[in-house]
């Protein structure tokens, strides 16, 4: 890694932190800066996913207001997410990734419908019996735990699933919900790194520009983020998601 390219990984990880810490789809542009500047897919992947660590956790500490009163649900998706992410990096270095790569612009597409579905979605929550509990019962959890072994494995647009996921079975505040996906995405990606920093190649020293850039982007996007009005968060995902579904059919 060259000067230039320490600069343009830098600005990449400094948009991706905001991007992670508002959507969650940061992953897309530090992941093909670096394959553009050399580094093998695996490599770029186990790299990126160590170095976004310290910018999602940025992340969640920007949203820390709006994680108050959430203990509960935080324990209960985060363990979801724990065995999610361990699960999804183990993946990564065990099988083809062809086939899952084929199907996550499909995840990423179906979280944006949901997420423009949102408000129509808790209208119908809310005049329907009470079924599972107050967070979403087992389908929920589900759903979180398949959402965490994506982001194991690859994590783009992980944000994006988790926040589609929220509204349609949690009844809450977009902004709580957006906490709530900071902390889970930072426990899936955590869980991944131990994976990785134990059994894969990693360059550190690409490694540690990304969490530089990423923990600063972080803790901009979360003052970004806050200030946001639901639709226009809502409509920032879904620009974002699709864009990413768009750029992993077309590559």
């Amino acid at each position: 890694m060259n000067f230039v390219e320490a600069v343009a990984i830098g600005a990449a990880s400094v948009a991706a932190g905001a991007i992670n810490a508002v959507v969650g789809s940061g992953t897309l542009i530090t992941f093909p800066t670096l394959v553009a500047c050399g580094f093998p897919p695996v490599l770029a992947n186990v790299t990126n996913n160590i170095g976004l660590v310290p910018g999602v956790l940025s992340a969640a500490y920007g949203y820390r207001r709006e994680l108050r009163g959430q203990r509960r649900r935080l324990l209960r998706f985060g363990a979801a997410s724990l065995i999610g992410g361990l699960t999804g990096a183990l993946l990564l270095l065990q099988l083809d990734s062809a086939a899952f790569d084929t199907v996550v612009p499909v995840l990423i597409l179906a979280a944006c419908a949901l997420v423009l579905l949102q408000p129509r979605l808790n209208a119908w929550l809310r005049k329907r019996p009470e079924r599972g509990g107050a967070d979403g019962g087992v389908p929920l959890w589900c759903g979180v735990l398949g959402t965490g072994v994506y982001g194991g494995y690859f994590g783009a647009a992980q944000g994006v699933l988790l926040m589609g996921l929220f509204g349609s079975f949690l009844r809450d505040d977009l902004q709580r919900l957006n906490a709530a996906k900071n902390v889970l995405a930072a426990i899936v990606n955590g869980a991944a790194a131990v994976v990785f920093v134990a059994v894969a190649d990693v360059d550190w020293a690409a490694a540690a520009v990304i969490a530089a850039g990423s923990t600063v982007g972080g803790l901009l996007g979360a003052k970004v983020g806050r200030k946001l009005p639901a639709m226009a968060l809502r409509v920032v995902i879904v620009v974002v998601g699709v864009t990413a579904a768009t750029v992993m059919i077309v590559t």
